[in-house]
């Protein structure tokens, strides 16, 4: 949180999920007076470490919001997926897998009370819309950012919460896919593309401006 015009984050303390047979590792900071949480849904070959989705949550940490970053993936998923590439485009299992997440979240200490957002990248943007269409209620907002909401399917339709997607500007065929999906949401949404920025937002302050605006839109809806 910010207080006294400096940012004052709680610590971050390791959380293991229970995923039907499977344990999810994950990182959950939670700041002192938060009144949402954010969790994170990494995309294609990415983790909990993921240094982008880390950079997004720290900025969020400062404006008061709680975070979870946590693995969609075994260790042993993630050997696999990296020679086959075959888990990170099963967004049945890892939307599965969020919900089971995200009920963990709403039954825990100290987060049972918190309204509860997404932030999905790459095809953890899919996953993230699926499981907002099955915790309708209990999800206030998706945050899309470089994501591939098309493959989403049919449950774009029943998502009932807000939805903001950020793409880079020279991302080209990301943004006509965004183009498409949000014509395809019967809710709160908006797009906002980042001018001059690639598929990951490597280029210099394009992923501060990332932040921003998921801040903005996050704080809008959970705070």
């Amino acid at each position: 949180m910010r207080e006294n015009g400096k940012s004052t984050v709680a610590t971050a303390r390791n959380v293991s999920i229970v995923a039907g047979r499977v344990r999810l590792n994950g990182i959950l900071t939670v700041p002192a007076g938060a009144r949402g949480i954010v969790l994170f849904a990494h995309g294609s070959g990415s983790s909990r470490l993921s240094p982008r989705n880390q950079f997004v949550a720290g900025e969020l940490n400062a404006t008061g919001i709680a975070t979870l970053l946590f693995d969609l993936l075994t260790y042993e998923e993630e050997a696999i997926d990296i020679r086959t590439a075959e888990f990170r485009f099963d967004i049945a299992l890892l939307a599965a897998r969020l919900v089971q997440a995200t009920d963990w979240v709403h039954s825990s200490e100290p987060t049972k009370n918190l309204k509860i957002g997404y932030f999905g990248s790459s095809t953890g943007a899919a996953a993230a819309l699926v499981a907002a269409s099955e915790r309708r209620g209990l999800v206030c907002t998706v945050v899309s950012r470089g994501g591939r909401p098309d493959l989403a399917g049919p449950a774009l339709k029943r998502v009932t919460c807000p939805v903001l997607f950020i793409v880079g500007g020279l991302d080209y065929e990301v943004i006509r896919i965004n183009e498409s999906a949000l014509a395809g949401l019967d809710v709160e949404k908006s797009m906002r593309i980042v001018s001059g920025a690639t598929h990951l937002f490597e280029e210099e302050g394009k992923l501060e401006e990332v932040s921003m605006l998921a801040c903005e839109w996050l704080s809008k809806h959970l705070v």
